[in-house]
């Protein structure tokens, strides 16, 4: 398992379709997650440290676990199936509770626990980017331009 740093949210195009990038923290595999607005919005608005006059959903979330005296110790992405990613939230108890990867990346932001990543999960998915010293922004975007979900999706043979 490989622990994981988010990247940011980028938008492919021409769907404007929001991806979740995660690089290793100890590697030079990217991961790219196709997510929902509403999810790359709560990771961006984390991420740039934008406080909510209300708490959102996520927020919410981070609040229920503090009040009910538990601590997320980390996420996990567990699985891709058929082109979908799987992750488990993994608390304080070892409870595990299944769910999607956008979710559980803006959890964890909010609660500054890691995330991981199943080798298996990098093997299938996992991108090695070319030439260290260019621009993640650029890279993944010539990425972008040549991917599509169904890249990931899972086949017969």
């Amino acid at each position: 398992m490989s622990e994981m740093r988010v990247i940011g949210i980028r938008v492919e195009q021409p769907q404007n379709q929001p991806v979740l990038l995660l690089r290793e923290a100890s590697g030079d595999r990217y991961l790219p997650i196709w997510i929902g607005q509403a999810e790359a919005t709560a990771i961006v608005l984390e991420q740039e440290g934008v406080t909510p006059i209300r708490p959102l959903t996520h927020d919410l979330i981070k609040i229920l676990i503090t009040d009910l005296g538990h601590t997320l110790k980390e996420v996990r992405i567990v699985d891709l199936q058929e082109g979908t990613f799987y992750a488990d939230l993994v608390f304080d108890n070892d409870l595990r509770i299944s769910a999607r990867p956008s979710d559980s990346v803006a959890i964890a932001l909010r609660v500054g626990c890691p995330i991981y990543a199943e080798e298996a999960v990098l093997d299938e998915a996992g991108l090695v980017m070319p030439d260290e010293r260019e621009d993640e922004v650029e890279k993944f975007k010539e990425f972008l331009e040549s991917v599509s979900p169904d890249d990931f999706k899972a086949t017969d043979s």
